[in-house]
């Protein structure tokens, strides 16, 4: 029997109306604000994602062996080569792209959090 839900998913930023709008565009989902500190998406199918301000937030390093990247996104998408061009627009930087053969290619969002694509 479980302990809990998995409620939702909140990523630490300096700027969560920036980060929100990022990811916003790419889950097609609207923006709630409550403050300056915390944002949330809505209207999305998936796990509830809310950003939430964190002063001299410092992105993960991807790839690095000598600290951890916490944890990462995966987004599942229909077309790789067509989302890779829209979060590109959007301002992701790619991070692990080079192997067109695999079905994910690694990108950091605006405020340095890796996430995945993924061919679904």
């Amino acid at each position: 029997m479980a302990i809990a839900a998995l409620g939702t998913v909140v990523l630490d930023c300096a700027d969560p109306s920036a980060l929100a709008a990022f990811y916003a565009e790419i889950l097609g989902a609207g923006v709630e604000r409550d403050g300056d500190d915390w944002v949330t998406l809505t209207g999305y199918q998936g796990t509830p994602l809310a950003f939430q301000a964190a002063p001299g937030h410092t992105a993960p390093a991807w790839p690095s062996s000598g600290s951890s990247q916490q944890f990462h996104l995966d987004l599942t998408v229909e077309d790789l080569d067509a989302a890779e061009a829209r979060v590109l627009a959007l301002g992701a930087k790619p991070l692990d792209t080079e192997d067109r053969s695999r079905g994910f290619r690694v990108y950091a969002d605006p405020a340095g959090h890796p996430f995945c694509l993924c061919a679904g």
